[in-house]
């Protein structure tokens, strides 16, 4: 090998490195529908207020986002989530993250989650918002466990949102690096409340909490709809809509110190 290809080496090495440390991949549901149970549905998406907080806190960290569906759509929105009690007293970014959804060019044209598995490197930390779209397609969706277990493989902040932390329940039960992990994510009586008051019907897959303890997992709450995000390791949960100051404290910390290791492990 010549000196002049080695430092070429060296120098794509150190630009990969650099770039890993400024990139956040964020992995939105592109489902329009939530099958309940009854034959009913019910319109639905990604819960604004969960992306936008997680996304606007990120950002002026000083990080990049991309974004990345199942099939390379555009996310949709639920339509719940723009409501400002959501918002946790952040309701002023409303109109600005409406503003975004509808500008925003790698949020309109994001990349394919098959493409995405082949590019971890790239990127320094994974976000999955919430909102009861996940559970139409993600949950269903063979890369998810790819990139979940390429993160944590890594040690690279892996951040599950509200019903995101449902996602947990795709990995392999004899391969689930998470198995004995701390986690959170929306309660029973929050599931009752919303089935109750905004779906009107019961989905598919429910008892979240439940569930996450039956696949293995350590699950904690903190109280209906308080301020409630827990780590473990590289994995940052979050209980509601009403936690993002908690969840962006948490995974900007990770992010902070993934950043500053000299060798990812």
């Amino acid at each position: 090998m010549t000196k002049k290809i080695y430092l070429l080496m060296i120098a794509v090495f150190f630009y990969c490195t650099a770039t890993a440390q400024k990139k956040v991949l964020f992995v939105m549901s592109a489902a329009q529908e939530l099958e309940l149970k009854k034959g009913k549905t019910y319109k639905t998406g990604v819960f604004l207020s969960e992306f936008y907080l997680a996304y606007k806190d990120i950002v002026q960290a000083g990080y990049e986002v991309e974004f990345a569906t199942p099939e390379g759509i555009k996310p949709t929105i639920d339509k719940e989530s723009y409501h400002k009690k959501y918002w946790s007293g952040r309701d002023s970014l409303i109109t600005e993250a409406a503003s975004f959804i509808q500008e925003n060019e790698k949020f309109n044209h994001p990349r394919k989650l098959a493409e995405i598995v082949h590019h971890i490197w790239s990127y320094s930390g994974l976000v999955i918002p919430g909102g009861q779209g996940l559970m139409a397609d993600l949950i269903k969706d063979k890369n998810i466990p790819a990139l979940l277990m390429a993160f944590s493989d890594t040690g690279k902040p892996i951040g599950l949102i509200c019903h995101a932390p449902a996602l947990l329940l795709s990995m392999p039960k004899v391969e689930n690096p998470f198995t004995g992990y701390c986690v959170s994510a929306v309660t029973a009586l929050e599931e009752l409340f919303i089935e109750t008051f905004v779906i009107k019907g019961k989905p598919v897959i429910r008892k979240i909490g439940k569930q996450l303890k039956k696949a293995g997992l350590k699950y904690k709450k903190g109280r209906p709809a308080g301020n409630f995000a827990i780590r473990d390791r590289e994995l940052i949960t979050s209980q509601n809509p009403y936690s993002s100051m908690a969840f962006g404290k948490l995974y900007l910390e990770a992010l902070n110190e993934y950043q500053t290791q000299k060798t990812p492990r």
